[in-house]
């Protein structure tokens, strides 16, 4: 199944997009796809729901703007320097462990909602990510017991600030929780889409340039295992989102750098997670 939310920001309905790509309005279910939803066994009472009453679901208009696909969450954790390439573009030695921060839930937006660069800025960054949603209050799990925990996978453009996020002092917090630095969806994939988290094409193209493209078969430390090490340190909450990090690809890593600027068009993609695109605008 693939969850969506719909309409206008802060107006958003619950919806499914089909099989065929089409979308239809699930709001008589009377559930929107938040803690409760995901902590109540809502997919699999939402999948029998359908059985029956699909056919009498509105169709979404394909111009109706998308929303994150699910409301804000508890937490967003991000999992960095995963990827073993962008370690060392970012001239940083391979973590033992997971390199865990937060990234604040008022930074989502949007699948196609734009980007906005913040006040003061002037190295706004991109990494496409593959992000886990959790469906089971996760603490103290086992690796082996990890995917019971997940209710489905979403696209995210982990946007970051360098300047704020390495030049500031403190944790990398700052420069991953501006307004808009978070475009998530356009759809929760459910566990039973995605076949092998772990290895899934990943890509992100800038002004129709590919910048990032890669695999989570790159993975330093895979999906079973970010659910089991954070666990250890936070109770995970039904609709927490997991992000795992980023391959090379990014403008801090590249000669001289290249950052974000008004006007540009960033689009990504994940292997059975669809496509976003986002528009870069400036602080007005």
């Amino acid at each position: 199944m693939k969850l969506i939310r719909f309409g206008a920001e802060g107006q958003e309905k619950p919806g499914v997009q089909l099989d065929n790509g089409s979308r239809i309005d699930i709001s008589a279910f009377g559930q929107d796809f938040d803690e409760n939803f995901f902590g109540n066994d809502g997919i699999k009472k939402l999948g029998k729901w359908l059985k029956s009453n699909q056919p009498n679901c509105p169709l979404v208009d394909e111009n109706i703007r998308l929303g994150a696909p699910m409301t804000r969450p508890s937490k967003i954790v991000c999992v960095g320097l995963n990827y073993a390439q962008h370690a060392a573009e970012s001239g940083m030695a391979v973590p033992e462990h997971p390199v865990l921060f937060f990234k604040s839930t008022t930074a989502i937006v949007g699948p196609f909602d734009d980007i906005i660069i913040p006040k003061g800025s002037t190295k706004t960054d991109w990494e496409v990510e593959l992000s886990i949603v959790i469906g089971k209050k996760a603490s103290y799990v086992n690796e082996a017991d990890a995917f019971d925990h997940i209710a489905g996978y979403v696209l995210h453009n982990d946007v970051s600030e360098r300047a704020f996020q390495l030049e500031l002092s403190g944790q990398w917090v700052k420069g991953k929780s501006c307004d808009t630095f978070a475009p998530i969806g356009p759809f929760i994939a459910t566990t039973d889409e995605i076949k092998n988290p772990n290895n899934l094409n990943l890509w992100l193209k800038l002004n129709g340039e590919m910048m990032q493209n890669s695999s989570t078969s790159d993975f330093i430390f895979n999906v079973q295992h970010v659910v089991s090490h954070i666990s250890q340190f936070m109770t995970l909450l039904p609709g927490d989102i997991i992000s795992t990090g980023t391959p090379f690809g990014v403008g801090l890593g590249l000669t001289p750098p290249l950052y974000l600027k008004a006007g540009d068009v960033v689009e990504l993609g994940i292997e059975g997670l669809g496509t976003s695109k986002q528009h870069v605008k400036a602080y007005e």
